[in-house]
């Protein structure tokens, strides 16, 4: 540490402030012995006003920073899903073989004004989210993926990114799909090996997706009601996915 660092200039004007106080009340009021007594009381208090500072405000503090945390991570994730995550979902979720299922349950939600997110998490968890290995699916994915790449670099370049690894990881898992695919100047005539990896790659991805999409929507319904009204209607997980309110929204 260094002698003259802001620290030690701030400690040392803070002491000349107490002894200023203290020796202003010994002249002005006198009786010294009621002036000693009430330095120990504030020593003997000092402990515990340091546990309170300590235990309480720097929680409070803590909180206030991770709320900012994570809508400052859940601004990025709203820009990512508008900009192409929700339409890539809906891609997935056309060529999955078992969207029904998943749509079954992500659906149980819809019918209620505010959603049952419940219902769509354990829809989720028992979902195997499979794709096809099918080339034609796979250069859709490429041609897709290929026009929003840029978008994707610039978006993992955003530091507030460090503090989600779960929307990290499913970025990820995404940019190496497009790696993947872009490293193959062809995918037809592929090996059945190939296309099954090519198939994992692009599941790692739907699944992370997927997941990810389902806590941001959690974030809109408890924070932006209006924002999660939308988001839902315009579900990649439901077949009658569209903007137009059919229903009455809540007041």
């Amino acid at each position: 540490m260094k002698f003259r660092s802001w620290e030690v200039k701030l400690a040392a004007a803070l002491i000349t402030f107490s002894i200023f106080v203290y020796t202003v009340k010994f002249y002005l009021l006198g009786d010294p012995k009621n002036t000693y007594m009430y330095v120990f009381n504030a020593l003997g208090f000092l402990p515990v006003n340091v546990l309170l500072v300590t235990l309480v405000l720097n929680k409070l503090l803590s909180i206030r920073a991770k709320k900012e945390r994570e809508d400052k991570i859940n601004i990025l994730a709203g820009a990512f899903f508008s900009e192409f995550g929700t339409a890539l979902l809906h891609l997935f979720v056309c060529r999955d073989p078992a969207a029904k299922e998943l749509q079954a349950g992500a659906n149980g939600g819809e019918r209620r004004p505010k959603g049952d997110l419940q219902a769509v998490k354990s829809a989720f968890a028992a979902h195997s989210f499979n794709c096809p290995a099918d080339p034609a699916f796979l250069g859709e994915l490429k041609t897709y993926l290929k026009q929003k790449k840029d978008f994707l670099l610039r978006l993992l370049e955003n530091p507030a990114l460090l503090e989600s690894e779960s929307f990290t990881f499913a970025l990820m898992a995404l940019l190496h799909l497009v790696d993947e695919l872009e490293a193959r100047s062809s995918l037809e005539n592929l090996p059945d090996s190939d296309l099954r990896h090519l198939a994992q790659d692009s599941q790692r991805a739907y699944r992370e997706l997927s997941f990810y999409w389902l806590h941001y929507l959690a974030y809109l319904k408890k924070n932006y009601p209006y924002l999660f009204s939308l988001a839902q209607r315009l579900s990649p997980f439901s077949p009658s996915q569209s903007p137009v309110v059919l229903e009455q929204a809540d007041p």
